[in-house]
């Protein structure tokens, strides 16, 4: 089965601790790479992953607060200091327009590639961006500023050659390839082999749902059915569900109802206030409601 992994570079709020740095993901999908969020610090945690940051096509901003995007000047920098030549997409809230104009303007005028910003309509949910091997939705979400969480889909492979029933056919090389396509087999006497002898179903789909500073609210639950693995911010405790409101924020356990509503497979906790010594209490809460619940940690990769 090919890649698609979820590195954690940061999974705290908005102020950074000695545990937690500030938003950052890395996915990394058939090899290529997507960044979420680019928080400060964003290129120290990059160097613990062992990937290759030139191979980095796309980077999705949620929203325009500094914990989320302050990490970028950096990187961008960086990039050009070591010689990419390939563009470089970056999506988030038409707010990051003169951010990006003035990291490029002052910091970055002579870089050896393009960077392209393409503003994203946070208050849609709609395809925007794909290729051969995957589907970007947005995910439009609650905060106190324009915010869009990013729906990251799979698409469908072709199905696994039977080396058995090739071999038994005496199936050419070069008729694999159409075979994997939906092509019958006609063997030189005139036996027509159907494509699904001759093949198994490809691997299941999967997806990832990537849900930064929001409210919980119910209608997000319909968009993010059924994926493999949902993150989802957990700023607070249920005990602290006012300041939750007041922030634009969420509690573990309305993580995890969220979670339990759309029927997702995995909840990955993240985004964690500052004031938790001992993130378990945000564990405990949310696997009281949802048992597939795990925490975000800086240095985490899972594997979908």
């Amino acid at each position: 089965m090919q890649p698609f992994d979820v590195h954690i570079l940061g999974c705290g709020s908005a102020l950074p601790t000695r545990r937690h740095m500030p938003s950052c993901q890395v996915v990394n999908l058939r090899g290529k790479l997507l960044m979420l969020d680019c928080g400060e610090g964003a290129q120290l945690s990059w160097r613990h992953t062992g990937l290759n940051w030139q191979n980095i096509t796309h980077i999705l901003i949620s929203h325009a607060h500094g914990d989320h995007v302050f990490g970028l000047p950096g990187l961008v920098s960086t990039m050009g200091l070591l010689g990419r030549t390939a563009p470089l997409y970056v999506h988030g809230p038409a707010s990051l327009h003169a951010f990006i104009d003035c990291v490029l303007h002052d910091f970055c005028r002579d870089l050896s590639y393009e960077l392209r910003f393409q503003p994203v309509d946070t208050t849609a949910h709609q395809l925007l961006f794909e290729d051969r091997s995957m589907e970007v939705w947005t995910l439009p979400l609650r905060h106190r500023v324009p915010c869009c969480g990013y729906l990251i889909k799979e698409k469908p492979g072709l199905p696994h050659i039977r080396r058995e029933m090739i071999d038994f056919y005496e199936v050419p090389v070069w008729a694999i390839n159409r075979i994997k396509a939906g092509d019958d087999w006609t063997a030189p006497d005139g036996t027509v082999v159907p494509h699904q002898r001759l093949t198994t179903p490809p691997d299941p789909v999967r997806s990832y749902a990537y849900c930064s500073d929001t409210m919980a609210f119910a209608e997000l639950a319909p968009w993010i059915q059924g994926a493999d693995l949902l993150y989802h911010e957990a700023t607070y405790a249920s005990s602290e569900g006012a300041l939750a409101e007041k922030y634009g924020h969420s509690t573990a356990l309305q993580a995890a109802t969220i979670a339990h509503a759309a029927g997702v497979k995995r909840l990955l906790l993240g985004h964690f206030s500052s004031r938790y010594d001992d993130e378990d209490i945000l564990l405990n809460e949310a696997k009281a409601a949802f048992p597939y619940t795990s925490l975000a940690r800086e240095g985490l990769c899972i594997h979908l």
